[in-house]
């Protein structure tokens, strides 16, 4: 890995792979994956304990007040309603009886009561009729945390201050970029990974500034100093001296100048000036980005990636009623636009703690996808129960990933039926009709793809998948990064060749991969009749804008 490293003064310039646009500034933290040691240590005034415990809880009650009160006004209410449920658990009375109990009972200090009693109080959620802590077992630990991260005082957990900071790892996994929170996190920047990782497109879609591939040179040296991030050209600036500060803070502001003249397409139509329209949908990864589909006026979810949830969920997966409750806020949120909810896509780098995948010496093309879901057909249903149950309250779709054969969508719809059976002898409002599509992410997809076309009823092509498979390139794969062209004649061809037999069938296709947003091939895809683009929420009025320009 060569990367370009120059100095001037005691400022420092490293060169990386740039993964998100826009600028950051702020101190440099590194990421911490270990949690701070909770020491098992004897009290003799019970009391005072208990009191220490009790100013902690109320501290962190008073916290979670003011965030709630930010978010809203940020994201709205629905995506800020997550810090209302943290409250409900340190309001818990048998939480806190727990707690309570275990210092005076055991006479042990309070850290280590909070830790065992947030431990029992996650695992007895369900029995103890508990329905709301279900699916949220990092909420639960995200609480803990608060609390003794109080207790501690000097305990400093980077992830959980208050000042905004520009977060710096080895490697930052998709399980942890997806939970990076944007009020805190001004950009990342990374030693080592992809621009076509699962991390890189998620930063992406939350419109996190990221440099990545970034090598040794980014040291933990500089743990605290001032760093800017410029996602445009892939740079990093370490100690920046005045002329930079000011050149980027410059561009920082040009870019704001840009995304506010890109708000004055709002309500416009995605229409060439030859007359051609194009649907622009957003891709999102789980509730907090809704509100961004909305704020980036796009004509809906084109892509939920829902095995995010799974990746936050913790040991357990998420329950029935949790993923309900999320695709019915989606549904509310985006009304009679539609919402195109992707069933689970683990595998590969998307690895989930509540489902054991086994260990894969190939994850490109190994146990993934539809692979996964078919294989555990009781955690399949109960994803297919939630999203038929939120069906009911708005414009609802469902598409299958990583499709190879006729005989997998024949089995995943076959499992719907179940799913819709069981409802309706609950007396369960669904939609019966609800639109069926699939993913097309690998060569043999591409060559059925007009039997497919008469299976299901709209296509999704996912262009990173069919790209690396078409290659026989893991994307992840550094040293082959050179090699993998996005541009590729063989996946252009693809692509055609898909549309035409989907169109002859008079069926719906979109792009949900990178290539939906890769502007240098906005006008070719418009030309061959790909009749919808979806991208990440921030990218939506950007597409918008070159759409008008085309000729």
């Amino acid at each position: 890995m060569i990367n370009e490293i120059t100095e001037d003064k005691s400022m420092i310039t490293l060169t990386g792979k740039k993964v998100s646009e826009g600028i950051a500034i702020g101190k440099l933290s590194f990421y911490k994956r270990d949690s701070k040691e909770i020491r098992r240590i004897y009290v003799k005034d019970v009391e005072k304990e208990v009191q220490r415990f009790q100013k902690a809880r109320q501290k962190a009650l008073q916290e979670l007040k003011e965030l709630y009160e930010t978010a809203a006004k940020e994201v709205g209410e629905a995506n800020a309603a997550i810090f209302e449920m943290q409250e409900m658990v340190l309001e818990d009375q048998d939480l806190v009886d727990k707690v309570t109990g275990i210092i005076v009972e055991h006479k042990l200090n309070a850290e280590y009561a909070i830790q065992n009693a947030a431990e029992y109080f996650i695992a007895t959620a369900a029995e103890n009729d508990k329905g709301y802590v279900q699916g949220h077992d990092a909420d639960v630990k995200d609480v803990t945390n608060r609390l003794q991260r109080t207790l501690a005082r000097g305990w400093k957990d980077k992830m959980l201050m208050d000042e905004p900071f520009v977060l710096a790892a080895g490697e930052l996994y998709p399980s942890e970029a997806v939970q990076l929170d944007k009020t805190k996190v001004l950009g990342f920047v990374t030693r080592y990974g992809t621009i076509n990782s699962h991390t890189a497109v998620l930063a992406r879609t939350k419109g996190i500034p990221s440099v990545i591939g970034l090598g040794e040179a980014l040291k933990k040296d500089y743990e605290g100093k001032t760093i800017i991030i410029d996602g445009f050209e892939g740079k990093i600036y370490i100690e920046p001296d005045y002329t930079t500060v000011t050149k980027m803070r410059q561009k920082q502001d040009a870019n704001h100048t840009q995304a506010q003249n890109l708000e004055r397409l709002k309500g416009k139509e995605n229409i060439t000036q030859s007359g051609q329209k194009i649907d622009v949908c957003a891709n999102i990864g789980n509730r907090e980005d809704i509100e961004n589909v909305l704020r980036c006026d796009a004509g809906g979810i084109g892509l939920f990636r829902s095995e995010f949830l799974y990746m936050e969920s913790g040991s357990k997966p998420p329950t029935e009623e949790y993923q309900f409750q999320v695709y019915k806020l989606a549904a509310e949120t985006m009304g009679f636009k539609k919402v195109v909810i992707r069933t689970a896509d683990l595998g590969g780098d998307k690895t989930a703690e509540c489902l054991d995948l086994g260990s894969d010496p190939n994850p490109a093309i190994g146990y993934r996808g539809i692979r996964v879901s078919l294989d555990k057909e009781e955690v399949f249903k109960t994803q297919l129960r939630a999203i038929l149950r939120a069906s009911a309250f708005g414009n609802l779709s469902i598409m299958f990933p990583m499709i190879t054969s006729i005989e997998e969508v024949k089995l995943a719809k076959l499992m719907l039926e179940k799913a819709k059976k069981e409802l309706k002898k609950e007396k369960t409002s669904f939609d019966s009709d609800i639109p069926v599509g699939v993913m097309i992410e690998t060569p043999a997809a591409v060559m059925i793809s007009g039997e497919l076309a008469r299976e299901v009823d709209f296509f999704s092509i996912g262009t990173n998948d069919l790209l690396q498979l078409t290659l026989g390139m893991d994307r992840q794969n550094e040293r082959l990064e050179r090699y993998f062209n996005p541009h590729h004649s063989a996946l252009l061809k693809m692509i055609r060749i898909i549309t035409n037999n989907v169109h002859l069938e008079e069926k719906h296709i979109s792009i949900c991969g990178d290539m939906a947003a890769d502007l240098e091939m906005t006008e070719y895809l418009i030309q061959i009749g790909i009749d919808e683009l979806s991208v990440a929420p921030n990218q939506v009025l950007a597409l918008r804008k070159k759409i008008r320009e085309i000729q």
